[in-house]
């Protein structure tokens, strides 16, 4: 498999764009007036501790107060096999204390953002856990002996440099020298020694330390050896993230280049066009099939229909040919979308349980590529697949779109003839509380042309029976959904 990594920047947003094999599977987006908020540190002020529900809302200097939760503040220390009953609140926390925590999830929807007490700085190869003294390497890593050497690395890297600290290996350190990873950590060390410098002299709701901007967080965290090169369309931009290569990600410098090409970098490969789809409930499928995807506050839901493939041979291996190619597709949509929470997917109904089992083998293989944690569960009694994917930022959806106007959200508006009905009983309501002796409608034009069009409607019986002229004036300002009723 081959990666790129398409870097568009501008002066208010950066966009970046991971292609593999020629399609867009991830894209990240930060907005100069919406910035990305996990990983940022904060010194916190305790506002409203919450014993019922064992967290409490600390404010952070942002819109809107932030919630930490007592797991987020207590390692877990099994006990032969079980964990001990978690702390109260109130032990931990009281209001007006300043505490020093970091955003787990950014703010979504209505929702502040989730903290958490237990810090952790990332770097290329590790991380760094100032308060918690474990080792651990990442699940991504699955080779039983490649954990236990670097786990065995990690313990004498700790104990020779960071004794109080623990340590997670990334992914990305599974091929280096332990002489990369004592140089990794020794950054790490000195920018942990900052940031507790800073901390004791911060305000309460101020920003302690921050995230690295965009476009060097992905090449910290994506590019790996299978990531070919890096396309950055801003000489300026490209110049700063080669002295950041240079620095932490030397093996890479050579990779990443200016793009100067006369298109839009985003139109390589289509990956303006990708977005734009991605924006769409309808995902078309290779097989004729097509998926369609709702994304709510609860969860989202994704239903497999075959649309126009009839197959070549029975029912049910078309069926199971639309769901196989429908697995596939889920699992990029939800990576490029960032999909997260829970996740309901309704494949078609298969009876054969050989037919089932391939289908949630073949989703499996498919979220192997995700970074982003995912847990799939088996078909339900109902023929449903749950699943969850970690939500720790916003979705692609919720960045570039907000409600609609017309419809406040719901996804659907009114009918003109049910827009119709709500006129003549606004009109009947007008002309009890008012002594008028005429009644002027304004509305959208469609509605007005409606009105006039079908006396069956009942605006000329009204007029008859209030025996008062009802004019109507079409208003192109108005939304279907809006209109006035004015005594005269």
């Amino acid at each position: 498999m081959s990666f790129e990594i398409l870097v568009n920047s501008g002066a208010q947003e950066t966009r970046v764009a991971l292609v593999e094999n020629g399609a867009a599977q991830e894209v990240h987006v930060q907005r100069a007036s919406r910035h990305g908020l996990t990983g940022n540190i904060y010194m916190g002020r305790v506002q409203r501790v919450l014993p019922g529900m064992q967290a409490a809302f600390i404010e952070i200097g942002l819109a809107r107060t932030a919630f930490l939760h007592i797991a987020d503040m207590v390692h877990p220390q099994r006990d032969e096999g079980e964990l001990p009953p978690l702390p109260s609140i109130t032990q931990k926390l009281h209001e007006g204390q300043s505490v020093l925590v970091q955003v787990l999830k950014d703010p979504l929807g209505t929702k502040g953002a989730r903290l958490t007490t237990l810090l952790s700085v990332p770097s290329r190869y590790l991380v760094l856990l100032p308060h918690e003294p474990t080792v651990g390497v990442s699940a991504r890593i699955e080779d039983d002996a490649s954990r236990l050497r670097m786990k065995e690395m990690l313990e004498s890297l700790r104990d020779e440099h960071a004794p109080d600290c623990g340590l997670i290996a990334r992914t990305a350190a599974e091929t280096v020298t332990p002489a990369a990873l004592a140089t990794d950590l020794q950054f790490l060390s000195r920018l942990w020694r900052a940031i507790s410098h800073q901390a004791k002299t911060a305000a309460p709701g101020t920003l302690v330390h921050g995230d690295l901007p965009l476009s060097m967080r992905i090449l910290r965290d994506l590019l790996g050896t299978d990531v070919e090169r890096v396309r950055i369309d801003s000489a300026e931009e490209c110049r700063r993230v080669k002295q950041f290569a240079q620095v932490f990600v030397p093996d890479a410098a050579d990779r990443i280049e200016w793009y100067q090409g006369a298109a839009p970098i985003f139109d390589l490969y289509g990956v303006e066009d990708d977005i734009n789809r991605a924006l769409s409930r309808k995902v078309e499928l290779k097989s004729g099939g097509h998926l369609i995807i709702d994304q709510t506050e609860a969860m989202t839901t994704v239903d497999v229909n075959t649309g126009g493939f009839i197959g070549t041979r029975n029912l049910e291996e078309t069926i199971l040919k639309t769901n196989l190619d429908a697995s596939q597709a889920i699992a990029r949509q939800l990576r490029l979308r960032n999909l997260g929470g829970i996740i309901i997917v309704d494949f078609i109904d298969m009876q054969a349980e050989d037919h089932r089992a391939q289908v949630l083998r073949s989703l499996e293989r498919a979220l192997q590529q995700d970074s982003a944690r995912t847990q799939v569960y088996p078909f339900s009694p109902l023929g449903l697949i749950e699943m969850t994917r970690k939500r720790s930022r916003e979705s692609l959806g919720h960045i570039l779109c907000e409600p609609c106007e017309a419809c406040n959200g719901r996804g659907e508006v009114k009918s003109v003839e049910t827009v119709c009905h709500e006129v003549v009983r606004e009109v009947q309501r007008a002309a009890r509380q008012f002594e008028a002796d005429a009644f002027l409608v304004l509305a959208a034009p469609e509605i007005v042309q409606r009105l006039q069009d079908e006396p069956a409607l009942g605006l000329p019986d009204l007029e008859a029976q209030l025996r008062r002229p009802i004019r109507v004036h079409p208003d192109s300002d108005y939304q279907r959904e809006a209109f006035d009723v004015i005594p005269q």
